[in-house]
């Protein structure tokens, strides 16, 4: 199957429609679209450089105005990465997830940096990965059907893709809460820590399509963006950062235990059940990510992730979780306590830096939010 193709100006179909990644330009706009939606459009290495490619073509072409990012199907944008790729290169030792991840995380930055308009459109599952191809694009999008999370401690790793830069910078604890727990948001709940901007219902997401070719993005979001809904998130705000202001894990899990409010123990639980070792590296890195850039906490996690790919709890997180499903990982070590320090975690570099990296637009424009 190749990796792209391309789609004719005027919205033809291609012979190549089972394409992995969907390129095009209709007047004037790049079209990015994610086409494995029986993978719940999951994004592996080769639409990492097919992406990648399409951007640095138009970032160089002053006719394409603007980019938008979306995914084939209705149940999501994208799932996340190829996890079951990754699991066959830990068992392997082979190492290519590394690779990958260098790459993830260079688009991750382009995607930020685009020097024109990038609008992701965040409809249904958005996880791991597809959180880093979208949440830091210039206009967020979510709908009434939008999940969004960063689940990657319940298969013994850390929030990634940019992932720790986006949570240290939610309200309050709220960044502590999503880490390390895995709990998804609503679109709402989304809005609210800052992974999006506008809500848009999804059967308008088309005419919203349309309008930025005809109007640009700026006069189509005011035009289609509506009102969001009740964020629930935003009703928990005070038991979460009453609890999550903790010194470590332990005594998050001790403030949780003693809270009040039964969701507490809904948290409590997820995070009992996530690797010890993840929540404990997870917590560090969100919390130290507060004071980086997002390209330097992309060195960071991408450090982390190396010293991942070598411990034994990725490869039982994914199988417990993606290859067998028994739902019962055995994790190593197996309690917080057993842990100890993290600190070579933090020491130890990565074989490569992810940047600086030739391949990012010569004209950025800033990465917070």
């Amino acid at each position: 199957m190749t990796a792209t193709t391309a789609i004719a100006p005027n919205g033809t179909t291609p012979a190549s429609a089972d394409a992995s990644v969907l390129i095009r330009v209709d007047r004037g706009i790049g079209r990015i679209t994610l086409n494995r939606p029986r993978q719940l459009n999951a994004i592996n290495h080769e639409m990492v450089h097919t992406i990648t490619a399409a951007l640095q073509e138009w970032a160089a072409d002053r006719d394409v105005t603007a980019v938008v990012i979306d995914g084939a199907g209705e149940r999501g944008l994208c799932a996340g990465g190829d996890i079951k790729a990754i699991h066959a290169d830990a068992l392997a030792g082979t190492g290519t997830s590394i690779d990958y991840w260098r790459d993830e995380y260079r688009l991750n930055v382009l995607i930020s940096r685009f020097p024109r308009p990038v609008l992701a459109l965040m409809d249904g599952i958005v996880m791991g990965g597809g959180v880093g191809i979208s949440a830091h694009a210039g206009h967020r999008v979510v709908t009434e059907r939008s999940r969004v999370g960063m689940p990657e401690v319940g298969i013994g790793v850390i929030p990634d893709v940019g992932g720790t830069w986006l949570l240290s910078r939610t309200p309050g604890q709220l960044g502590l809460h999503l880490g390390l727990t895995g709990q998804p948001m609503s679109g709402a709940d989304a809005l609210l820590a800052g992974f999006a901007d506008h809500f848009v219902p999804a059967d308008d997401l088309g005419a919203l399509t349309d309008a930025v070719a005809e109007d640009g993005v700026e006069a189509a979001l005011a035009a289609f963006a509506q009102h969001p809904p009740a964020s629930a998130l935003a009703a928990e705000r005070e038991w979460i950062d009453r609890c999550y202001v903790g010194r470590d894990v332990a005594d998050i899990l001790d403030r949780l235990d003693r809270e009040a409010n039964p969701a507490a123990a809904r948290d409590a639980a997820a995070i009992r059940s996530a690797s010890p070792t993840s929540v404990t590296v997870a917590l560090r890195a969100i919390r130290g990510a507060g004071a980086r850039t997002l390209d330097e906490a992309i060195e960071v996690e991408f450090a982390l992730m190396g010293h991942a790919l070598r411990q034994p709890d990725l490869v039982e997180g994914i199988r417990a979780q993606v290859v067998d499903k028994d739902r019962n990982p055995q994790w190593r070590p197996a309690t917080l306590d057993a842990v100890g320090s993290v600190d070579h975690w933090f020491t130890a570099p990565a074989t490569e830096p992810v940047f600086p990296w030739s391949g990012l637009p010569s004209v950025s424009r800033p990465t917070a939010k």
